[in-house]
């Protein structure tokens, strides 16, 4: 299994966007690969949210991190979360 290394840019993002380096490990190890742009690899991986996120309830939220995979590691350059599934 490949090491998760974090870039100081991706770090920044987790708390800002409202995930943490578990749950972005876990989109990485179990969730769907998407090919992405200049040869990197998407993840993605929806969670039970059931929370309030920035004033609005959501049932979901979807963990997307962006990475370089490397011959022994995995580096996340960004984290990207989307939330849905809301109540009125």
């Amino acid at each position: 299994m490949k090491k998760i290394v974090f870039s100081q840019h991706a770090l920044s993002r987790l708390e800002n966007r409202g995930t943490s380096k578990e749950e972005v490990e876990k989109a990485i190890r179990s969730g769907e690969v998407v090919p992405a742009k200049k040869g990197r690899v998407t993840f993605r991986k929806n969670f039970p949210f059931g929370l309030r996120w920035k004033g609005k309830y959501y049932q979901m939220k979807q963990v997307m991190p962006i990475a370089v995979e490397e011959k022994e590691r995995i580096v996340v350059v960004t984290v990207y979360v989307y939330y849905f599934g809301g109540r009125k």
